[in-house]
């Protein structure tokens, strides 16, 4: 019994381990001091007035598709806002386009799915999440358009006043101070030799130091400091118990247990995986673990197709989920919209896995 507890203890930690000393200082920082700077530098209700009825469908599908980049937020953060929009008269078509694209782009979990399962299935998951986001928005608005005709208490008023001081600084200055850290992030996590990836990261420190004193208050580096501060101490916490938690799993249940399941890139499993993906709550980053070692997919045993369907299904529903949705939206909406997250799921990821082999 000593055994097997020692055997568990030391395959969280050594899973704990694994990930985190590959991962954290090259890949986690940056990006989390990216998001950070996300959070704080970019208007969050300059994004959401444009989920509104009025909106042409042009500029509202993209901006809630890409919501993800600006809120990094995992699928329970996301349903608040999501339901404050939708009852401030957000159409159903951008609302849920923002409900899934919320936590499936974000920025965190898209870099740390590059970094640690590869940077090929990084991009299809940040390519495909967004375009499945998109085309799930416009089919529910399709599906409920008559319902959602009736939704004209507050469709015809401006969803959110957006107010704030006018800018200052230089119009490049923000493009540029973004474009240098995930320079930084791309630098550090490259394969450089240690001596000439530090000297590039400790110049490119550098210029971020400078535009920071020259062309920031000192209450938005303040400001950036607390939103980097409050993601780490949200996300970090969870990454390290579940990281933890994995391995203890991997040691009892090994990953060649899923392979006649989710093994290979047949339709089958590729579905399965999306079922698994869509029940299970997966906080912000651990689905990266949890493909990766529990169910096998660095080891090869879990093919690209399963993989990516889970990494997409995953992030935006777990039965916690479904159930507030359902108060928000109601049976049939929901339903609705789990099936195309499942169906597409399996879609997009089976024909991934046929792409790659």
């Amino acid at each position: 019994m000593i055994d097997i507890l020692l055997g568990a203890l030391q395959g969280g930690l050594g899973s704990l381990v694994e990930y985190l000393s590959q991962h954290v200082l090259t890949c986690l920082v940056p990006a989390f001091f990216i998001a950070g700077a996300i959070a704080a530098f970019v208007k969050k209700d300059a994004i959401l007035k444009y989920f509104g009825p009025q909106t042409r469908k042009i500029i509202s599908y993209p901006v809630a598709a890409s919501s993800g980049i600006i809120l990094a937020v995992c699928s329970c953060t996301i349903l608040p806002l999501f339901a404050g929009i939708y009852k401030k008269g957000s159409g159903l078509g951008p609302a849920t386009t923002f409900l899934f694209a919320g936590p499936a782009i974000n920025v965190l979990a898209i870099v740390y799915t590059a970094q640690v399962l590869g940077y090929n299935l990084g991009l299809a998951r940040a390519v495909a999440a967004m375009g499945m986001s998109i085309i799930i928005g416009l089919i529910m608005m399709a599906i409920f358009r008559r319902e959602e005709e009736g939704r004209t208490l507050e469709q015809n008023r401006p969803m959110i006043n957006v107010t704030g001081d006018e800018e200052t600084r230089p119009l490049w200055v923000v493009p540029a101070f973004f474009i240098l850290l995930i320079a930084i992030l791309l630098i550090g996590s490259s394969k450089l030799d240690w001596v000439p990836k530090l000297a590039a990261v400790y110049l490119l420190t550098v210029a971020v130091a400078l535009l920071l004193i020259y062309h920031f208050q000192r209450d938005e580096v303040t400001d950036w400091g607390l939103e980097t501060w409050d993601l780490t101490k949200k996300i970090f916490p969870i990454l390290i118990a579940g990281t933890f938690i994995v391995g203890v799993i991997a040691y009892f249940i090994p990953a060649e247990s899923f392979r006649p399941y989710l093994g290979g890139n047949s339709l089958t499993s590729t579905f399965l995986a999306s079922i698994i993906g869509t029940l299970l709550y997966m906080p912000t980053l651990l689905e990266v673990p949890i493909v990766g070692t529990t169910f096998g997919y660095t080891t090869g045993v879990m093919g690209a197709g399963p993989a990516l369907a889970l990494l997409l299904s995953g992030p935006s529903l777990s039965l916690p989920s479904m159930a507030v949705i359902y108060k928000i939206i109601g049976a049939r909406k929901t339903a609705v919209y789990i099936l195309l997250v499942i169906v597409m799921s399996t879609v997009v990821g089976f024909t991934y896995g046929a792409l790659v082999g």
